[in-house]
């Protein structure tokens, strides 16, 4: 499984950050590097308090997965 990882701070108080996660069980790292600017394009549309500040792609960690 891969996961987008993006961290996301409130644009009213740039201090107030999370972590954001999508999570992907058929797509390759590649795949997730190239269409990762239009899903956070789209999750930016849909959430127009908040900014992205960065993301990446990598693989689930496994205490994460287990939950």
């Amino acid at each position: 499984m891969i996961e987008l990882i993006f961290m996301t701070c409130l644009v009213s108080d740039p201090s107030k950050c999370r972590e954001q996660e999508l999570i992907y069980y058929d797509i390759s790292m590649m795949t997730c590097m190239m269409k990762a600017q239009p899903m956070l394009a789209h999750w930016a549309t849909a959430n127009p308090g908040w900014r992205i500040d960065s993301w990446r792609c990598g693989m689930v960690r496994s205490a994460d997965s287990e939950a």
